[in-house]
């Protein structure tokens, strides 16, 4: 029989998968329970928000982007009452509007809220939101799945219930395995839902009595063994480098990236008005007028198919670019090659390009 190290590892013992969850703690500054769930980062995403949520529940749901847009129908198909707040795709919400949605609709008891939209490019003050929220004593949901890793995320600080996080992105890590943390107030709140999932694999709660009740000691089923085997190997790079300069490669890729494209020109400009409203997980890039998004993204991959370039998803891919300069392309040279790429694909469509003065801006990032 043909062997392979990966087919041939010893089972993960429940205690290796709670060392994995200790350090995804750690990562957050978390005290709250964290569970790491057996699945790309939707099926946590869903099932906090069908643990929760139900027909007495009403939430202020922040749109930001493609992510806010799919909890609102997760929250009406629960049965809650959802009033939808939605901000255009080239900004971000703001505490002043959380407060305002609080004082029209004062049973607000729940809050959606997505950290950073990689699709749309922006990124929302949670610290400034959550403070508002708690005010309130609403429950606060967030979507951080591609913030961490490229911005701070702090659930206990910013008083955030339900934190879902996936490592397939600033990470860095795998796409099978992801986590929520979860306060005590959610873990009532569950208890006290009779619509939560149960004996589901949605089920936060089936996790909570079957494996943190029980002190750690027997998983409820098979992990996906290699996928926590690759989360924790990411954990570990992230510890050794420091999560501090993981974030400020972020930073640093997405400050190049706004500068560079100003720099090359050709009708392209950022799609986010401001750059403190831009994610440092993904610049957005909106298309000089005339010309299609998805045509100059599948020319600029023609000339080198590795790059983080893609188009915007829907109707967006008409008028945006998606630089991904996340994880492993974190990097100015990621950067400055997808910029001389689009530059390459403007020129050839007659547009004027100063690709040289974008490399020389990109430079001076370090």
């Amino acid at each position: 029989m043909t062997t392979h190290p990966f087919l041939d590892l010893a089972p993960l013992t429940a205690t290796r998968f709670a060392s994995i969850e200790d350090r995804v703690a750690r990562l957050l500054d978390t005290g709250q329970d964290v569970v790491i769930m057996q699945g790309e980062a939707l099926l946590p995403l869903e099932g906090a928000i069908r643990g929760t949520a139900g027909p007495g529940t009403t939430a202020l749901n922040v749109v930001t982007g493609p992510y806010g847009q799919t909890f609102g129908d997760w929250l009406r198909d629960c049965g809650a009452t959802v009033v939808d707040l939605a901000v255009p795709f080239h900004a971000a919400a703001t505490a002043a509007q959380i407060r305002e949605a609080f004082t029209e609709h004062p049973e607000i008891d729940f809050v959606s809220l997505v950290h950073a939209e990689a699709a749309t490019g922006n990124t929302n003050p949670v610290a400034e939101i959550g403070e508002a929220v708690r005010e309130q004593g609403a429950l606060f949901y967030l979507d951080a799945v591609a913030s961490v890793g490229a911005e701070p995320v702090l659930p206990d600080a910013w008083g955030v219930d339900l934190c879902v996080i996936g490592a397939q992105k600033a990470m860095g890590g795998p796409a099978g395995v992801s986590a929520v943390s979860v306060s005590e107030r959610a873990w009532a709140r569950m208890a006290a839902n009779p619509g939560a999932p149960r004996r589901s694999y949605l089920s936060l709660l089936d996790w909570k009595e079957r494996w943190i009740d029980g002190g750690r000691r027997a998983l409820p089923h098979a992990p996906a063994q290699l996928e926590m085997l690759a989360l924790e190997a990411c954990v570990e790079r992230i510890e050794a480098a420091g999560l501090d300069t993981v974030i400020a490669r972020h930073t640093t890729a997405a400050a190049a990236t706004r500068a560079g494209v100003l720099a090359l020109g050709g009708g392209l400009e950022p799609y986010v008005y401001e750059a403190e409203d831009a994610a440092p997980v993904a610049t957005t890039l909106r298309a000089p007028s005339g010309i299609v998004a998805s045509e100059l993204v599948a020319s600029a991959l023609a000339a080198d198919p590795a790059l983080p370039l893609a188009a915007g998803g829907g109707a967006l891919a008409k008028e945006m670019i998606r630089v991904n300069h996340y994880g492993a392309a974190a990097t100015r040279e990621a950067v400055l090659g997808s910029l001389v790429a689009l530059g390459a694909a403007l020129a050839d469509r007659g547009l004027v390009v100063d690709t040289e003065g974008a490399r020389a801006t990109v430079a001076n990032f370090s």
